[in-house]
């Protein structure tokens, strides 16, 4: 199976437990949800590794979003240009834009 095929679970499994069971299987998941955590469980599935992100400045998110905006604007103008020369300055003010960015972020992430 590829990662592009999504496999729809179809089949409902209904089991009856008393209020210590259920306790028991909450006490004893490891992750989010039961259904989950029985189904890694049983079937030996290998968890999905869940990436933890940092929790990002919401200004510097702003002013990406705003630089983002910029860029796009100007990729617009570019695809309007007809000068070849002018077409070659424009793609490498965006680059440099590009480097400048790659180079924050990076800093931001350490």
């Amino acid at each position: 199976m590829t990662k592009k095929e999504i496999v729809k679970r179809q089949k409902e499994i209904k089991i009856r437990l008393t209020e210590a069971e259920h306790e028991a299987l909450l006490e004893r998941m490891t992750g989010g949800e039961l259904a989950t955590w029985i189904r890694q469980t049983c079937l030996e599935e290998k968890p999905n590794k869940k990436r933890n992100y940092k929790v990002a400045d919401p200004q510097l998110l702003a002013g990406l979003g705003r630089i983002g905006g910029n860029l796009n604007q100007i990729a617009r103008q570019v695809n309007t240009i007809q000068s070849d020369i002018e077409k070659i300055r424009a793609f490498a003010e965006l680059a440099m834009i590009r480097e400048q960015l790659q180079k924050v972020l990076a800093d931001y992430d350490r």
